[in-house]
């Protein structure tokens, strides 16, 4: 039984029991049973946006757990991946570019030193040696 089906089952008991309501004790239980019944159609009316917003907070969650999903499953140091083609096992280079003096990130593989870059700040098209990339990371 609901909080409101039990709100209106002590209503109908007290109209049963032929109440009087113009005594003291008679106005006090008709007030009284009267704001049960409005505790309970407003807890209703709470439980039922409680139950709306636990049903976004799980559509938030599935979304957010199907993201992270799509990262990456693979197992190497930086992500926990084993994978070949995966974007974050490729290797990281630091490099300043001549134009601009900015430092940046590159991100390549060792067969592609020889290809234009470019940069990231100025989008200058540089092209590096070997020897002026600092360590990967």
């Amino acid at each position: 039984m609901s909080i409101i089906e039990k709100a209106a089952y002590i209503k109908g008991l007290s109209d049963g029991l032929g109440l009087n309501k113009d005594t003291a004790e008679g106005k006090l239980i008709a007030e009284l049973i009267s704001l049960v019944g409005e505790m309970s159609t407003e807890l209703q009316r709470l439980n039922d946006y409680i139950e709306e917003i636990d049903e976004c907070l799980g559509d938030v969650e599935d979304f957010l757990a199907d993201e992270l999903d799509d990262d990456c499953d693979c197992d190497c140091d930086d992500c926990d991946c084993d994978c070949d083609d995966c974007d974050c096992c490729d290797e990281y280079y630091e490099a300043e570019c001549p134009a601009c003096g900015k430092t940046f990130r590159l991100e390549f593989d060792e067969d592609d030193i020889d290809a234009p870059i470019e940069c990231p700040h100025c989008n200058a098209q540089l092209k590096f040696d070997e020897g002026e990339i600092g360590d990967a990371e």
